[in-house]
C-alpha cells in the first residue's frame, strides 16, 4: 500500500528507529510500512499519523487506494 511515511519521517528528521520507538514497534515493521510491505493495524496507522500531524486517509493514500481498487 502506497503512503508518505517515509516522506514525513524524513521532514521530521526522524531515523526509523526514533519512529519505532515513537509508535512502540520495530525498525523492521517501519521499513516494512515504508516499502509498502506491510500494511499497518489501525491503531499503528493513528499513532504514525498523530507523530505527523495528518489524517490516515492522507498518510496512507486511501483515496488513491480505493481508485485503484475500481479498475
Amino acid at each position: 500500500m502506497k503512503n508518505l511515511v517515509k516522506e514525513n519521517r524524513k521532514k521530521l528528521h526522524l531515523t526509523q528507529r526514533e519512529l519505532a520507538l515513537k509508535v512502540g514497534v520495530t525498525e523492521r515493521t517501519i521499513i516494512s510500512v515504508e516499502k509498502g510491505k506491510y500494511k499497518p493495524s489501525l491503531i499503528l496507522a493513528y499513532k504514525l499519523a498523530q507523530v505527523f500531524r495528518t489524517d490516515i486517509a492522507t498518510l496512507f493514500c486511501l483515496e488513491e487506494y480505493l481508485e485503484n481498487e475500481k479498475e
